[in-house]
């Protein structure tokens, strides 16, 4: 027996190849011996025990044998129970690697501790080697049944790893262990990376497939932000079958596959903006929107607050990934590969209408617009010095987008494919001289790398072969990008205002039926169509705020587009030779081939911006404003009339009254460019837009010069635009100022004529739906029909009304100061007639036929009416010097009547208009009374006037006859001028014809006289006698 003294036996110390068996023995989970208490953790590698006693070889698990341990680990085919598929099991051994490098850290012994962080860092290679090879090919070894794919759980680490507390759902698992990711992800060869992330990369797309932007995208985009950041990663992205998928589904098209099959599509459909197509989860509009009309507006904001707030993070981490890729010269020329097949692959949404399942979503290229946006602005920062990089020649010379079919500002195909011709002819014979043909300098891009396209062949497609042009990243992005916007923001643009139009008239036809179900009594099918409009209404409210949400409340995103839009007006106007006018008289053929939606695009921007509050708060605007007045009026340069129209629209909304900035005032004055040009070209396009060639043009002109009516009554009130007016007048007194007033006197008539024909209809029905007991014996469908045709009188009467009191009140305020173009043969018996037909309906008998219940309602305001027409009578009768104004009214055989003058004095006491301007206007009517006696007495002594002396349109007496060129009709020269203001053609065979073309008839004018002298002396005593008679002037004035 063993005395108390006696002390404890010491630890046999264990040598070096025991302690590395020991760690790799808790690293694997392995035994090598049948272990003395089950642990259903380690597995027992017996065969592998057996092998190695075979081998004369100890049991213990060393570096050496590390692999086929492993192996063997791995390749049981029973695994202890529970245990982890061969993924898992190896990111699990991953960190009980970690865990034994750290504790081997204490140990004294330096050469001992050396060695056993050897063999931790052998076997921690061989861990990632093997979870490589396993998560590409989960079938290398066996799994327990219904095992996720190793590339599952991957991204399930990687998502883990991405979480952040913001998400809006819980991580989907446990965080990585330390440095696996980036080990197993970085300093590798591709070939061992590859096949893993082809799975990963798909799994990640299906992530975020059909997810809104109330979803969960935002951890699988950090998740893709940091694998793009990992050069062999990206590179995998790129080469991924699905980066551009080749695959077909049923029924989908191109563009559409593109969306829903490529990696990054699934990102881009990301949106606010509902997709009925392929709906995305949660439904934005159901979420934020339902029952907008009766939140608070705060809830309403903080919905766009929201909205705006994920989709900026979206798009900014778009864009960085696609950043990470072009700085890549690995995977630059693939990414620029990808945005040039997401765009020939949906030409379809430049179209009026798009088919949903042939091109991608609205919202994928609404996100698309904001990225490529993002990757402009480093040069849109510093544009003055980067224009220079934008190449003219990359529209017809690249061999990634297809620019030649669309339509070009002023040029045909035709001419486009002849210049192209020219422009490759040339350059190919500079190659042939030896002298090479001049090539944009290559920009320091972000990758630092350029793109080379070939030149196109003559007559032929772009030759692969042939010499090769070199565009900098600038010029591919800002063409790229141009496209990109016209087919996402642009277009999306488009369809939210065909959405709030559609919106508004379901609103209408409900707000109808609930008036005709309070009138009358209620029928079930009446019932039916409320709540069917009502739940239409419901949802176009719902878009209408998801699109306002994304876009119209994203100052930030309009600006960058209103930056974008300014190089591309620079550019453009460098293209004329700079911001001079007059413009060269013959279009360069640069700008005439670019394509027109370029500049449409702009102005549609422009007009949009300028109705939200505040988008265009500090943004520059002077070289918009000096880009329209130089292109307004120039077909020359610009053929589309609608164009030209848009670009007058933004300047209508600049008007002080209209933006609400200080600063547009100082836009119309202090540029001398406007102050020379911009009243000369609106009066020049209120003239060309008489003919746009579409088959709607009748009615688009009202539209049109209603903007241009607007805009030109604000710079009358401009002094220093008044004066340029008036020197216009002058100098163009014959000619385009003539053709203006002409318009103007046309456009009068008609749409006061028709509005006084539709408030008689107006009143028809008013007093149908007074007689009560008629009107509700009426069937529901027809009292339905009897309000819509109602509302649509109201509509056009209110617009015809308040067009009609723009060009009355302009003729009242340039009269006064510019009367003598109303005094012109050609015009002042129009002049006479328009106002004389005014007085009629005004002041004549069936004036009172016009009285409608609220004639506010519908602009109508006859006694402002009556004013101005009267004072345009005075102004025009101050300015006749020669005295001619008096006898062009009475000539008027249709309106003039002395009575109808003395009945509109009478109106005129009553509401209290000037004395002065009754007096002269009574006066007037004094002197057209005797000029119609000095008619009659005239017409009396000619006797019979011979045929050949009569206009054969007025059956009057020739005056000043001249012959036309084509069908040699002989015509008086006012009324063929007259003809001419409006239509250039020879009335008897519609060939074309202007005034410096008629030829004077000299001899039967001189015949004309002699016969009217002859009537006159052989008539002068019972002449004179008339003559002497009172004239009864002074009748009327009582």
């Amino acid at each position: 027996m063993a005395s108390p003294s006696t002390p404890a036996p010491s630890r046999p110390q264990r040598s070096p190849d025991e302690v590395e068996d020991i760690i790799l023995r808790k690293i694997l989970l392995v035994s090598l011996t049948p272990p003395s208490s089950p642990n259903p953790a380690v597995a027992y590698l017996e065969l592998t025990a057996a092998e190695l006693l075979s081998e004369s070889r100890p049991l213990l698990a060393l570096r050496d044998n590390a692999e086929r341990i492993l192996i063997d680990r791995l390749s049981l085919p029973d695994p202890p129970a529970n245990s982890s598929p061969p993924f898992a099991f190896l990111a699990a051994a991953f960190r009980r690697a970690a865990d034994e490098a750290r504790k081997i850290s204490t140990i004294r012994d330096s050469r001992l501790q050396a060695r056993l962080k050897a063999s931790i860092a052998h076997i921690r290679g061989l861990i990632l080697s093997y979870a490589r090879i396993v998560a590409g090919n989960p079938d290398t070894f066996p799994s327990p049944p219904n095992a996720p794919h190793p590339a599952a759980e991957l991204l399930i680490f990687l998502l883990a790893e991405a979480a952040d507390s913001l998400d809006p759902t819980p991580a989907p698992g446990a965080p990585p262990p330390p440095g696996f990711l980036d080990e197993i992800l970085g300093n590798v060869d591709y070939e061992a990376i590859e096949p893993v992330m082809g799975e990963l990369y798909e799994r990640l797309r299906q992530r975020v497939d059909k997810v809104s932007a109330l979803g969960d995208f935002q951890r699988p985009l950090r998740v893709l932000r940091r694998l793009v950041g990992i050069p062999n990663c990206a590179k995998a992205l790129v080469e991924h079958p699905k980066w551009i998928p080749k695959n077909q589904i049923m029924l989908i098209g191109e563009g559409r596959v593109m969306e829903l099959s490529s990696l990054l599509g699934a990102f881009f459909h990301v949106s606010a903006i509902p997709d009925r197509e392929f709906a995305s989860q949660p439904d934005v509009g159901q979420q934020c929107f339902s029952e907008a009309s009766s939140r608070r507006p705060a809830d309403l904001m903080s919905s766009f607050a929201t909205i705006k707030s994920v989709m900026n993070n979206l798009q900014d981490g778009l864009r960085d990934i696609l950043l990470v890729l072009l700085k890549n010269l690995d995977t630059r020329d693939k990414v620029l590969e990808y945005l040039a097949e997401v765009i020939n692959k949906n030409v379809g949404r430049s179209r009026m209408q798009v088919d949903p399942l042939k091109c991608a979503s609205s919202g994928m290229f609404v996100n698309l617009s904001a990225v490529m946006l993002r990757l402009c602005e480093p040069f849109l920062d510093q544009m003055e010095s980067k224009k220079d990089k934008i190449d003219v020649k990359y529209l017809f010379c690249n061999d990634r987008i297809n620019f030649k079919d669309l339509t070009a500002i002023n040029a045909s195909s035709e001419e486009v494919s002849s210049w192209i011709e020219s422009w490759s002819h040339a350059h190919a014979q500079g190659d042939s001289s030896g002298v090479a043909p001049s090539v944009e300098s290559q920009e320091s891009t972000s990758s630092g790398k350029s793109s080379s396209v070939s030149l196109p062949s003559k007559g032929g497609p772009l030759a692969r072969g042939s010499k090769k042009e070199n565009f900098s990243f600038i010029c591919e992005c800002f063409f790229m990008t141009a496209r990109v916007l016209n087919m996402g923001l642009m277009k999306a643009v488009a369809d939210f205002k065909h959405l709030s139009q559609d919106l508004a008239r379901y609103e209408d036809d409900l707000e109808s039926n609930k008036v005709l179900r309070e009138q009358s009594e209620s029928s079930p099918q009446l019932e039916q169509d409320i709540k069917r409009l009502e739940k239409i209404v419901a949802v176009l409210s719902q878009e209408k705020y998801c699109y306002e949400a994304q876009i119209i409340r994203d100052g930030a995103f309009l600006q960058r587009a209103l930056s974008f839009y300014r190089l591309m007006i620079l550019w453009s106007v460098d293209l004329v030779g700079g911001f001079k006018m007059p413009l060269p008289s013959q279009c360069p053929k640069d700008f005439s081939c670019i394509p027109e939606h370029f500049l449409d695009d702009a102005m549609d921007l422009l007009a949009l911006t300028s109705r939200v509050p505040k988008a265009l708060e500090g943004f520059p605007l002077d070289d918009f404003l000096n880009f329209n007045i130089m292109f307004m009026a120039s077909s020359s340069y610009i053929k589309n009339p609608y164009l030209k129209a848009k670009m007058v629209e933004v300047l209508n909304c600049w008007m002080p009254q209209r933006s609400g900035l200080k600063s547009t005032a100082s836009l119309f004055e202090g540029h001398q460019l406007c102050l020379d040009y911009l009243v000369k070209n609106l009066l020049k396009l209120y003239v060309d837009i008489e003919f746009t060639g579409s088959h709607t043009q009748f009615f688009d002109k009202f539209n049109i010069r209603h903007n241009i009516a607007e805009l030109l009554e604000y710079l009358w009130d401009v002094p220093s635009h008044r004066n340029a007016w008036r020197q216009i007048a002058k100098e163009e007194e014959k000619g385009v100022y003539l053709n203006f007033l002409n318009f103007l006197i046309n456009d009068s008539i008609y749409l006061l004529d028709e509005s006084l024909n539709k408030i008689l209809e107006l009143k028809e029905i008013e007093a149908e739906m007074a007689n009560t007991i008629v009107w509700n014996s009426r069937p529901a469908q027809e009292r339905e029909e009897r309000l819509r045709v109602f509302h649509q009188s109201e509509n056009i009467v209110r617009f015809d009304m308040k067009l009609a009191n723009e060009d009355v009140g302009m003729l009242a305020f340039t009269s006064e100061q510019i009367p003598a173009p109303l005094l012109l043969p050609e015009m002042v018996e129009r002049v006479g007639s328009m106002l004389n037909y005014f007085l009629l309906q005004l002041a004549g008998p069936q004036r009172k036929s016009l009285t409608v219940k609220d004639p506010e309602k519908y602009e109508f305001k006859p006694k402002q009416l009556l004013k101005q027409i009267v004072t345009i009578y005075v102004h025009i009768a101050r300015g006749d010097k020669e005295a001619i104004y008096p006898a062009a009214i009475s000539k008027d055989g249709r309106s003039y009547n002395e009575q109808l003058f003395a009945s509109a004095g009478n109106i005129l006491w009553k509401i209290g208009v000037d004395p002065q301007i009754i007096q002269e206007f009574t006066q007037l009517a004094g002197k057209a009374k005797a000029a119609a006696s000095e008619a009659l007495d005239a017409e009396a002594i000619l006797g019979d006037i011979p045929d050949e002396f009569l206009d054969p349109i007025q059956y009057t007496l020739m005056e000043d006859p001249v012959i036309l060129p084509s069908s040699r009709v002989t015509i008086d020269r006012p009324v063929i001028v007259r003809h001419l203001l409006s239509d250039s053609t020879d009335p008897f065979n519609r060939s074309h014809l202007t005034q410096d073309m008629l030829l004077p008839d000299t001899d039967l004018k001189l015949r004309i006289q002699g016969f009217v002298r002859s009537q006159q002396s052989r008539k002068r005593p019972a002449a004179d006698s008339k003559m002497g008679e009172p004239d009864g002037a002074a009748d009327m004035v009582e």
